[in-house]
């Protein structure tokens, strides 16, 4: 009779859990999910834009290059924008010489754009207008700010509001103009690089896919005239709009001449994105991971987010 050695036996058991883990977990790799970002096109000022194909795009998510499955312009069928226009109510009321300004790029957008109109105040958002593509009655909804700070100013809070209350619209761009110093007085945040409320809604932001573009405008109050304070603010919605692959305009910390060189470049920017896709290894949790859209086409430079929201498999 043959005896076998319990300590074999053990041994060999587990020689057959880890074969099996292995081939387990090769098998969970070997899952994607798909991914899809809006991504800028930033050409020269002169308009010209060299043919760049989906090959020439290389995508990394966690510094691991992944396949490339979309790069489509948002033209045509794909065109569709969700474009709000958000003010906080706490800026100067000198706004109002940059109204018409606002007021002819919200009536200008193309028949592809519904716009949304918005006020910040107390940490939530004032909604003048629903998003329409009646253009004209977008418009009409911009009013002058009231300048007041309120009880409980947070820009960035407000923002988050506006991106949880978003309608559902899928395969439609999501964008925000968010016109406000960038003074959170709410007091949450006192440094521009460890702000809480404008990193959170840097996160949400990414994770619905919802570039902010922003606009730096003087608010009211002694805040104001604190170089401290202003500054930290235009920072603020600086990292805000980097990191959610949007464009930021701050000349300084008095009110700008005029918006419209700014809209003219946002208008531009519409008009030069793509639908970005592409195929992700999901993790056991659904979460933002960084990303980085390169390309060796000369002439050309991509604005994106910093992260993406990666599901897990279905």
């Amino acid at each position: 009779m043959i005896k076998f050695d319990s300590r074999l036996s053990s041994l060999l058991m587990l020689a057959a859990v880890f074969t099996g883990a292995v081939r387990l977990q090769g098998q969970q790799n070997t899952a994607v999910v798909p991914v899809k970002m809006t991504v800028t096109v930033n050409v020269a000022p002169d308009g010209r834009k060299p043919q760049i194909n989906r090959s020439d795009v290389v995508v990394k998510l966690s510094d691991t290059a992944v396949p490339v499955t979309e790069w489509v312009p948002a033209q045509g069928d794909r065109a569709g924008l969700d474009l709000f226009i958000l003010i906080d109510d706490a800026c100067d009321t000198s706004l109002g010489s940059q109204l018409n300004d606002l007021r002819t790029f919200a009536s200008g957008q193309v028949e592809t754009t519904a716009v949304g109109i918005g006020y910040m105040r107390n940490a939530t958002v004032q909604i003048a207008q629903n998003f329409t593509p009646e253009h004209e009655q977008a418009a009409k909804a911009i009013r002058l700010p009231t300048g007041f700070v309120g009880a409980f100013g947070s820009p960035y809070l407000s923002l988050i509001d506006l991106i949880e209350r978003w309608p559902d619209h899928p395969d439609r761009r999501r964008e925000v103009i968010m016109v406000s110093d960038g003074i959170d007085r709410a007091r949450r945040g006192r440094n521009a690089l460890v702000n809480p409320d404008a990193d959170r809604a840097s996160e949400v932001a990414q994770r619905t896919g919802t570039i902010i573009h922003t606009i730096y405008f003087p608010g009211v109050g002694h805040w104001r005239r604190n170089f401290w304070e202003a500054n930290n603010g235009a920072m603020a919605l600086g990292k805000l709009s980097d990191l959610t692959g949007g464009e930021s305009f701050f000349l300084g910390l008095p009110a700008p001449v005029s918006f419209r060189p700014y809209l003219e470049t946002l208008q531009r920017n519409f008009n030069n994105q793509y639908w970005l896709g592409f195929s992700a290894n999901p993790g056991n949790r659904a979460g933002l991971e960084s990303v980085a859209v390169t390309t060796e086409v000369t002439g050309v430079d991509f604005s994106y987010a910093d992260a993406v929201w990666v599901p897990t498999a279905k």
